[in-house]
């Protein structure tokens, strides 16, 4: 058994896991969460606009760092890349200066942060919602089996779709998030003319994507990440945020694309009222809806056309973060180690034999 520390830096939130993990003896990944922390940051604030970090979101950013630094240090988290992995995505990926942002985090968290690639974001997005199927702390070391699904990571400056059932099959990434329309469409307000060139651009990627994932082909559609999140909160009238009720939740199509169009539609004064949405994710939670509602009706439209229409939607709170997380477990023994020398006794969860 080891102790682990993932740390997830999107555009909009950055977020710490610590957790036991490890293997048990039927080699399943296993983690016993000791600390969640998330932070809204905004570090993608005008990058996709200017192309740079901005200094105050890199100084905002980087102090939430120094804090998860401190968590990591408290729980005793070992040192170096086998314990600690810091995963930057979207708005690092687009900023000419990342190079300032990463030297910050190494020099904070000791370890280099790695600028993951769209189709690695997805890849460790879907491994981590596996563990919504299999129990809040473990997860099959060759996935889930079933049917397939299209797990979708909605976030900040990008979008992720992966089809697969036991592992990825096809994955794309999309420049389209909660921050990037906002930014590009609706900070003047969520006028008609503001929300059709919006949606024309989300549609005009859906199609680039269904030419590389096969949007017909799911049988469950399972949403990850803030706004998915809170769109179900929204579905199911919560007054504050609560995880046991929003994780696993399954919602008809109707209901999720009726929320979605509330929130789109919503005024300031009704958004600061919803006590499940985070203060740093009001000004852009009406664009993530948008982009939601665009992903939740394709797939619909498409599932329907191919004879197997989709009725329910999933959200999970598992997902990159958790993703992280796993690929620090130590991989399975291979066979011939699993009984202890001489005595046929299973070997401990996580120590060689």
């Amino acid at each position: 058994m080891t102790r682990v520390a993932a740390i997830d830096c999107g555009t909009n939130t950055i977020r710490l896991l610590v957790a036991q993990a490890w293997r048990d003896d039927l080699g399943r990944a296993r983690l016993e969460p000791l600390r969640r922390r998330s932070q809204i940051v905004r570090l993608g604030q005008g990058v996709d606009r200017t192309g740079r970090l901005d200094p105050q979101a890199l100084e905002r950013t980087l102090a939430a760092v120094a804090d998860y630094a401190e968590d990591c240090h408290e729980l005793g988290v070992p040192e170096g890349p086998g314990s600690r992995r810091f995963v930057a995505t979207s708005a690092t990926r687009d900023a000419d200066n990342r190079d300032d942002f990463t030297a910050g985090v190494a020099r904070l968290v000791g370890v280099a942060p790695q600028v993951v690639s769209g189709q690695e974001e997805a890849r460790l997005s879907f491994v981590g919602s596996l563990l919504g199927d299999g129990g809040a702390d473990g997860v099959d070391s060759a996935g889930t089996t079933g049917a397939e699904r299209l797990v979708v990571d909605l976030g900040g400056g990008s979008t992720e779709l992966v089809l697969g059932g036991r592992e990825p099959r096809s994955t794309v990434s999309l420049d389209t998030g909660s921050v990037r329309v906002t930014e590009r469409f609706l900070t003047g307000g969520t006028g008609l003319q503001a929300l059709a060139a919006a949606r024309d651009e989300v549609r005009a990627l859906l199609d680039q994507a269904a030419e590389v994932v096969d949007l017909a082909a799911p049988a469950r559609l399972v949403g990850l990440a803030g706004t998915v999140a809170t769109v179900t909160a929204h579905a199911l009238g919560l007054e504050h945020f609560d995880p046991d009720a929003i994780d696993g939740a399954e919602l008809g199509v109707e209901a999720v694309l009726a929320s979605c169009e509330a929130i789109t539609g919503s005024t300031p004064q009704e958004r600061q009222r919803w006590g499940y949405l985070a203060p740093g994710r009001r000004d852009v939670i009406a664009a993530g809806a948008l982009v939601w509602a665009e992903v939740v009706g394709r797939v619909a439209q498409e599932t329907a056309a191919a004879g197997r229409p989709l009725e329910t939607v999933t959200t999970s709170l598992h997902d990159i973060l958790d993703g992280i997380a796993l690929s620090l477990v130590p991989p399975a023994a291979p066979s011939w180690a699993c009984t202890a020398a001489g005595h046929g006794e299973p070997a401990t969860p996580g120590e060689e034999p």
